[in-house]
């Protein structure tokens, strides 16, 4: 080795790791297991995004409600208008407010709606 250059570190024991790859847009990937609602949860469809981690959200019982992402995932999950979701209503408020507690990928919305669990949208 040269005087003066330094060895370049490659990572753990020299192992180099590859990047992770994304799937090409427009791809459809398998469904595994779609995640259905419990007692007291409802699907709903986002209607508007209110900021600050709130969003309207039009529920399957026919109800608008006002979504709300709760503080452990806020930054895990990111919601867009059209998303299918699953609330939670407040148990004070419940017909006005709920917490978002789960987003669906859109083959699994597609899913959701094939098989009549999804009712709006």
């Amino acid at each position: 080795m040269a005087a003066g250059r330094k060895k370049k570190k490659t990572g753990f024991r020299g192992i180099k790791k590859k990047p992770k790859r994304k799937p090409a847009p427009g791809t459809v990937q398998p469904i595994m297991r779609v995640k259905l609602p419990r007692s007291g949860e409802l699907l709903g469809i986002v209607t508007g995004i209110m900021g600050g981690g709130r969003m309207s959200v039009l529920c399957n019982d026919g109800k608008e409600r006002m979504g709300r992402i709760p503080g452990k995932l806020k930054r895990r999950i990111w919601v867009r208008e059209g998303d299918a979701v699953t609330i939670r209503p407040w148990e004070i408020q419940g017909d006005q407010k709920g917490d978002v507690i789960w987003r669906y990928h859109p083959n699994e919305k597609r899913w959701l709606q094939d098989k009549g669990y999804l009712k709006v949208g």
